[in-house]
């Protein structure tokens, strides 16, 4: 292992970019809202940054405790909850930074992709950054058919909840957000399109 892989781990690029650009600094408390296994938090865990995380699947949530336990432990491991991401316990308000990263793409409709949405935002601080990636249409419109609302079949064979611009800019709106990027996507050769938000809550 390289050591910037030692480092940061797998994390996503993007929020790698965000970390260069000084928006992400030591002292800020981080919940991961959908975390996983991790990969976003391996250097947050280093640097002695505070850390959060909820999981629907306790097999994750018991790997980041393990994660957790072996770079940073002195961390509660009660940080680290068995949690869908609309029912997380975690008081409003409290990070600097959210997380949502490939997470709310996994909704089962509108108001399933609303109560996530609200119950991660709630924990962030006025002032915070929301850090969100997930799978949209942009780019992709003519290649994936619509299953129900905007749940699609996507050309890879997955099935995902797809926002758009439009969607995204009226959230953000509606939310009490400002963009500090531009929507920024990636398709990947046609079969899946990925989609970086990244707001500060203004209220």
């Amino acid at each position: 292992m390289s050591p910037l892989q030692e480092q940061f781990g797998q994390i996503d690029i993007y929020l790698f970019d965000q970390i260069l650009r000084g928006r992400i600094v030591p002292g800020m408390r981080i919940i991961d809202a959908g975390c996983g296994l991790g990969r976003n938090l391996v250097y947050f865990l280093r640097a002695g940054y505070e850390v959060f995380g909820s999981d629907s699947d306790p097999r994750a949530i018991a790997a980041v405790r393990r994660l957790a336990g072996q770079i940073a432990p002195g961390l509660d491991p009660n940080n680290f909850r068995v949690e869908p991401v609309e029912a997380m316990s975690f008081p409003d308000n409290l990070a600097d930074v959210v997380l949502s990263s490939a997470v709310l793409h996994f909704a089962n409709g509108d108001d399933h992709f609303d109560a996530m949405l609200k119950g991660a935002w709630r924990t962030l601080k006025p002032g915070g950054l929301f850090f969100c990636r997930l799978a949209s249409s942009i780019g992709v419109e003519t290649r994936i058919k619509r299953i129900e609302g905007r749940r699609f079949l996507l050309p890879d064979g997955s099935e995902r909840y797809l926002v758009d611009e439009a969607l995204l800019l009226a959230l953000a709106e509606k939310l009490g957000g400002e963009l500090v990027d531009p929507l920024k996507t990636t398709v990947v050769q046609d079969q899946r399109s990925m989609t970086t938000w990244v707001m500060r809550k203004l209220r």
